[in-house]
């Protein structure tokens, strides 16, 4: 069963309106980050980045707790470990055959010479974390298949707000990169809307809590590179995300 169901629509909400607020928020949260981020020392500006690197370390590892640990007869109890070992080691194994990480970096390094930033050396680091950070997630896909299949962008404006929030904050410890991440996300979320009709019926209750999962992981990973420097490859990651998806129709059960 598909978990958005279509629905008839008669009203005048323009399709991929919820694309075009969360592109806005992000860039808004990168302008404000910018403009906080001089008041503050560079060694105050480190501390923020820690700060951030928390942060997302926890949301990481309370979307990957929500996935696996569930409570039976009065105990917790955990499961789904074999998905996860197999969608990251494969997925992972995939990203680095095509060098999605590598891309990321040179598209960030063509934005930081057009843009103007050539002398920013935190700009591609910036740009790719923000992008994986606010890209990664149920969020983004739900909220666009509804946007695109009921003109429903409620969903895609609360992430709106959490995006302005982190971008905001990681702007101002990383630099102006991180603004630029808007661009992949109205790419990433533009396609979905126009592509709900065919991504609607494959979103499965058990799919989305697969792709949550492993998503949730990725952004783990994310907090352990904002914390202590480059440590793993996210990009290069993201194939897990697809392969989650692909194991909610398997005919055995994680």
């Amino acid at each position: 069963m598909s978990i958005v169901s279509v629905k008839d629509n008669k009203g005048e909400i323009m399709t991929g309106l919820g694309t075009i607020i969360n592109s806005v928020s992000i860039i808004a949260g990168g302008l404000v980050g910018h403009f906080t981020g001089k008041l503050f020392r560079v060694e105050q500006q480190e501390a923020l980045n820690k700060a951030c690197g928390v942060s997302v370390l926890f949301i990481g590892i309370a979307g990957a707790m929500e996935g696996m640990l569930s409570i039976d007869g009065g105990k917790i109890s955990s499961g789904k470990s074999m998905l996860v070992v197999l969608c990251l080691a494969i997925g992972t194994i995939i990203g680095e055959l095509i060098g999605i990480e590598h891309g990321f970096e040179s598209f960030g390094e063509w934005l930081k010479q057009k843009t103007g930033n050539s002398k920013d050396a935190e700009f591609v680091n910036a740009f790719v974390t923000a992008s994986l950070t606010v890209s990664i997630g149920a969020m983004a896909i739900v909220g666009s298949i509804q946007d695109g299949l009921l003109h429903d962008y409620s969903t895609l404006a609360v992430k709106s707000v959490l995006d302005f929030i982190i971008i905001a904050v990681m702007t101002s410890s990383m630099g102006r990169g991180c603004a630029f991440s808007a661009i992949p996300v109205f790419a990433f979320e533009g396609s979905i809307t126009l592509l709900a009709g065919l991504l609607s019926p494959v979103m499965t209750e058990l799919a989305l809590a697969y792709l949550s999962l492993v998503g949730s992981l990725l952004i783990f990973c994310i907090g352990v590179n904002l914390i202590w420097g480059k440590k793993v490859s996210v990009a290069n990651m993201l194939p897990s995300v697809l392969l989650a998806v692909l194991a909610a129709y398997l005919p055995w059960g994680f």
